[in-house]
């Protein structure tokens, strides 16, 4: 997994541009519009998703030697807050791995516990428990699942089999692609989609990205199907998954 860059990180409430204009991703017959955030908005569904959020995950490495700029949940919950106000979406899916750690959600400060309070009042709120959080957090609000089913999409948190007639949207991975473009690559966090299953990016300001060259993907898309949906600075970037890989 390609290491985060903290650089001047910084508590901000200055949104980013928003949702795609030109891209919209099919699943299942439904329209998906994917976010440079790495959100995910299902307008039939009035519904946001979004994966890895790994909050306190500055203070986990704090824990081991690594000292970093301890804005990483604020920031993180900034971007949700905004993206939430963007879409207005009255449902949010929380693909899991939420907090960074089993007991991270204890750990929250008083103002980032407001913050998420504030936004599951607000909206009907999922977390999708992951392999770094397995255990609901405590009163915050919302709703704890192992998995999620609307229609016939299965939403969870890592890839598993996907039942016949079903399509799934998964996180864990972290998925990054790189491409090279006038002499110069490029490294960027991606979705990556084919008919069968989509994996989200992470969402955390201080995530990584896990190149979908990884063997972590084999076995995961139909490549001739497969493609990724890259995240720049201005816009998302549709490629087939044949050429990053």
């Amino acid at each position: 997994m390609m290491p985060f860059s903290p650089k001047q990180l910084k508590p901000s409430n200055a949104r980013r541009p928003g949702l795609s204009r030109e891209i919209t991703i099919r699943l299942a017959g439904a329209s998906f519009v994917p976010h440079l955030s790495g959100g995910l908005y299902w307008p039939e569904e009035q519904t946001l998703v979004v994966s890895d959020l790994h909050l306190e995950q500055g203070v986990s490495l704090a824990r081991r030697g690594l000292h970093v700029p301890p804005f990483d949940t604020r920031t993180t919950l900034s971007e949700l807050k905004n993206l939430l106000a963007e879409t207005a979406a009255k449902r949010l899916v929380l693909l899991g791995d939420s907090f960074h750690a089993p007991d991270a959600h204890a750990g929250l400060d008083e103002e980032s516990c407001i913050e998420l309070r504030a936004v599951t009042s607000t909206v009907e709120t999922i977390w999708i428990c992951g392999n770094h959080d397995p255990d609901p957090p405590e009163g915050l609000g919302g709703e704890a699942v192992t998995e999620l089913t609307l229609g016939p999409i299965v939403l969870r948190h890592i890839p598993s089999p996907v039942p016949h007639g079903c399509v799934e949207i998964s996180g864990h991975l972290h998925p990054g692609a790189s491409v090279v473009s006038r002499g110069r690559r490029t490294h960027a966090k991606c979705f990556v989609t084919d008919q069968r299953r989509l994996i989200m990016p992470a969402f955390g300001a201080y995530t990584g990205a896990l190149s979908v060259s990884s063997r972590a993907y084999d076995g995961l898309f139909d490549e001739p199907e497969a493609q990724v949906f890259m995240l720049g600075r201005s816009a998302i970037h549709r490629l087939p998954l044949s050429r990053v890989r």
